[in-house]
């Protein structure tokens, strides 16, 4: 089994900053493959950003190109995604996740492909 437990979550006005972070523990073997959804409600859970564990092919929705960046510190089993230049749309609750993938595919896969979900967090950017 793999815990991952998410934080940093809040409420900023538009143009600010937020940085996430997802802690993962127990099988962290299991996966090789990390990312950040969100859900807004009424609208289904979207692949927002993700990479390999070696910290290759990272892929963007294309919303969040250009003001979001996803890193990782294998050392402490984090995944971090750094949010600038929030906007009102950006309004979700966010979730880090995990998978197997097998070869190197440069995209987020489907909410449907994930192993493992934190319980999310909840990112609030009003206008």
């Amino acid at each position: 089994q793999v815990q991952l437990v998410e934080s940093g979550g809040g409420s900023v006005e538009a143009g600010g900053s937020l940085r996430l972070s997802c802690a993962a523990s127990g099988h962290t073997y299991s996966y090789n493959y990390m990312a950040w959804f969100r859900q807004a409600p009424g609208k289904e859970r979207e692949g927002v950003a993700g990479l390999y564990h070696d910290g290759s092919s990272i892929s963007y929705a294309d919303s969040v190109k250009g003001r979001f960046t996803v890193s990782l510190d294998n050392a402490k089993n984090t995944v971090y995604l750094q949010m600038n230049s929030l906007k009102p749309e950006d309004t979700a609750r966010y979730y880090c996740a995990a998978a197997r993938r097998y070869g190197r595919i440069p995209n987020i896969p489907p909410p449907g492909s994930i192993g493992y979900w934190g319980q999310g967090t909840q990112v609030t950017v009003s206008s």
